[in-house]
Formats: structure tokens, C-alpha cells, sequence
């Protein structure tokens, strides 16, 4: 069995928020789930000038992505940023995937 992934959820400069933490640490797990290669995230939440800005950065084995995201919310900021990080890492993952079915293609193509 694959071993659980780390959450690392930092609030700077706003003050922690036990409810939010569980929804995006319920997101992560969701996330490693589909995508088992992931080792790491990285969440921080931080105060821009008018609005919550979130980065999110994710590593694992042969991936390492990142996102950034800005909301009015900070609920909003977090899922806004994962589900970026999603997209970047369904298109790494599909790019690697249908990459090596292109490669076969062409090596049966060869070969008659």
C-alpha cells in the first residue's frame, strides 16, 4: 500500500482556520488518490492587498507542479489554487500517458 502523502498547510499573516484545513487536507488525499506518484503538498494562504492569495505546490516521483490562485474567500483562494494544480497534473499525467501509446503506434507502424 502506498504510503500517505504529507500536508503542509501554512497561513501567513492570517489566523489558522481548523475547518479549512480539513476541507483542503480532504482534497489532497482526494488528489493522491488519482494521481499515487505524489509525495508532497504545499499550501500557503497569505493576505494580498485586497484579496487572499493561495499557492500550492505538489512533488512526487517525476512530478513536481505548482499553481497560484487569488479570491476574495479564503475557501475560495485554497480550492481555487488545487483545483488549478489538478488540471496541471491531469495534463502531465495524460501528456505522459498518451505520449508512450503515440510511441507504440509509431514502433508497430515500423515494423511491417
Amino acid at each position: 500500500m502506498a504510503q500517505a502523502p504529507t500536508v503542509s498547510i501554512r497561513f501567513k499573516d492570517l489566523e489558522p482556520d481548523d475547518d479549512l484545513r480539513e476541507i483542503l487536507e480532504k482534497r489532497c488525499r482526494h488528489l493522491s488518490g488519482e494521481f499515487p506518484e505524489l509525495n508532497s503538498f504545499e499550501i500557503t494562504l497569505s493576505p494580498n492587498a485586497t484579496e487572499i492569495s493561495a499557492h500550492a505546490h505538489v512533488t512526487g516521483k517525476d512530478t513536481d507542479a505548482a499553481s497560484h490562485a487569488n479570491a476574495e474567500d479564503v475557501r475560495q483562494a485554497g480550492e481555487r489554487a488545487l483545483h488549478k494544480l489538478e488540471r496541471e497534473l491531469r495534463r502531465g499525467h495524460d501528456k505522459r500517458i498518451f505520449g508512450q501509446r503515440r510511441e507504440a503506434q509509431r514502433a508497430i507502424g515500423k515494423r511491417t
